[in-house]
């Protein structure tokens, strides 16, 4: 666990892009897109970065929580539905065989290679793969996206109901994209905010809610790992783009309570992938708002995040506008208290 992290912003969006990708303007690469640029993927047949969001709720930071930014646009997060088709349009149309499909793209690529010689821009490039891989996405997802074949120990275990959109779904759904070799999953619930402003948010409610809808599945998923031996092998992320201050917000005179947005000192907890078990890192002072050991900054948790998947935070680097960039900008330092 720890508890001494911070962050510059204090407002939803600015945050959550800031805590993706380090910058708290929207158009730098995501965590997500950085790792599968330096390390690339282990299946070929599905995206090496897959978002999964609880129903139709996105994060106030939008899809540039997982966009590419400067890089190819390969690289960028691939939306999968929690609810229906876990993406659109995959299914050929009606009278529409394979091979059919394949003549298609075959012809389609072709044009597109011509193209990609004469002008050399590598988001052609993206373009072919992207093709490519939606063809064969045709054949890897259904199978993928069919929680319902679980045995019903797992489903219990999470908390899952098939056909339903939740986080637990999604918790079970990323374990499945795991074993396949999938480099990066990533997760979001919908919004935290209990500023009390109504008993439909504040703490009492609907934080109570929003654990209950969250807990057991974030739980069973790093059991589940632990217990399929790829818990060592994949490294486990819970938290937020800032804290709840330690004091009542009383926002307009309400008589709900409810906590502000707080960006001083703020926890979130790690689980296998090299992260050392059973420890705190990190405190605050006595009433939890200031931190009085150990603070962590955004730079620093995915400098951490990097060198615990084999990369050295300072080298990985992509040259756009006459510059060379990298996730962690001129800043972070691993915190070592944190390596098993």
């Amino acid at each position: 666990i720890v508890k001494s992290l911070h962050t510059t912003q204090f407002n939803h969006a600015p945050g959550q892009i800031f805590m993706n990708t380090g910058h708290q303007i929207p158009g730098r690469p995501s965590l997500g897109s950085w790792l599968t640029y330096g390390i690339g993927s282990e299946n070929k047949d599905l995206p090496g970065f897959v978002v999964l969001l609880s129903g139709k709720n996105q994060p106030d930071g939008g899809k540039s929580c997982w966009g590419s930014g400067f890089l190819p646009t390969v690289y960028q997060g691939v939306e999968f539905r929690s609810k229906g088709d876990p993406v659109l349009f995959l299914s050929n149309p009606p009278g529409v065989e394979m091979e059919t499909r394949r003549r298609s793209l075959d012809l389609l690529r072709d044009l597109n290679s011509d193209h990609l010689a004469d002008v050399g821009d590598p988001e052609i490039a993206t373009r072919i793969n992207s093709y490519e891989m939606a063809y064969r996405m045709q054949s890897s997802v259904p199978e993928l996206a069919e929680i319902s074949k679980e045995p019903q120990h797992i489903h219990e275990m999470y908390g899952t109901e098939p056909g339903n959109a939740s986080f637990a779904n999604n918790c079970l759904l990323a374990r499945r994209l795991v074993e396949r070799g999938v480099r990066f999953v990533q997760l979001y619930h919908r919004g935290w905010d209990t500023h009390g402003a109504s008993n439909n948010e504040d703490i009492v409610n609907k934080l109570a809610h929003l654990c209950r809808e969250t807990d057991r599945a974030a739980a069973a998923l790093v059991q589940d790992l632990k217990q399929r031996g790829l818990l060592d092998s994949t490294l486990v992320i819970w938290g937020g783009e800032f804290g709840r201050t330690p004091m009542n917000e009383a926002r307009s005179g309400s008589k709900f309570l409810g906590r502000d947005h707080h960006p001083r000192a703020f926890t979130m907890w790690m689980a296998g992938g090299g992260i050392k078990p059973g420890i705190t890192v990190g405190a605050t002072d006595d009433v939890g708002y200031n931190i009085a050991e150990d603070a962590i900054s955004v730079h620093d948790l995915h400098a951490t995040i990097l060198h615990l998947l084999g990369i050295e935070h300072t080298k990985l680097t992509y040259r756009f506008q006459g510059r060379e960039f990298r996730l962690t900008d001129v800043e972070g330092l691993v915190v070592k208290k944190l390596l098993a």
